[in-house]
This record gives structure tokens, sequence and C-alpha cells, in this order.
């Protein structure tokens, strides 16, 4: 039978070190991503049902290229600070907790090329 309290039990532990910067950019990431979304949501209301060609021809265009691969990048980010926040937090065994944090970062990270990379090709090859 153990007699401490719940603050006697955190005691000793250490602090995580990181909270508050990890919890600034998730915060800063989601303000950042509301235009990004508006953005997306009025591109696709807009350009929803008109043909591949004219899509295409307005994805070339470099500020809507430059919106659509910030808007990729800042919303891959905020994925993977949620991801790691979840998994540092709920994942109890230390060896599947590293292995899933290193599985969230390379899943954003391929996830984010792969995006900047499709962005790219359609911005500089049009309808090529």
């Amino acid at each position: 039978m153990n007699m401490r309290s719940s603050l006697g039990k955190v005691r000793g532990m250490g602090s995580a070190k990181d909270g508050t910067g990890h919890f600034l950019k998730q915060r800063f990431t989601a303000i950042a991503n509301i235009p990004f979304v508006i953005f997306f949501i009025i591109f696709f209301i807009r350009y929803g049902s008109a043909p591949h060609e004219q899509i295409v021809s307005v994805c070339s265009n470099l500020f809507v290229a430059s919106i659509m691969g910030l808007g990729a990048v800042s919303i891959f980010f905020h994925m993977q600070l949620g991801m790691q926040v979840i998994i540092e937090d709920y994942v109890h065994s230390k060896l599947l907790k590293i292995v899933l944090l290193m599985l969230n970062s390379s899943f954003v990270l391929f996830m984010a090329v792969f995006c900047l990379f499709s962005i790219l090709k359609i911005a500089i090859l049009g309808n090529q």
C-alpha cells in the first residue's frame, strides 16, 4: 500500500523541459493555418468542378503555388506537433514511444516533400 500523495509521486521526476516551446509552436501553427484553410476552402469551392486544364492553369500561378506550398508545410508541421503530444502522453512503453515518434516524423517529412514536389511539378510544368 502506497501512502504517498499525488504530489509526492511526481516530485523528483523532473520537467519535460520543452513544454512551453512546444505549446507555443502548436498555437502559432494553428493560427497560421487559419488563412491557409480559408484559402483551400475557397479554392475547392471555386474550382472543385472545373476541368483539369483550368485547375492546372490556376495552380501554375506563382502566388497560388506559394500559398499551397506554405500551407502544406504549416499544416504538416502542426500535425506532427499534435501527434507527438498524443504519443508522448498516451504511449507508456519507452521503445514503442521512440518508434512511433520516429514514424511520425518520417511520415510527416515524406508527405510534406511529396506535396511540395507535386506543387512544384504543377507550377513549373503546367499542362505539359
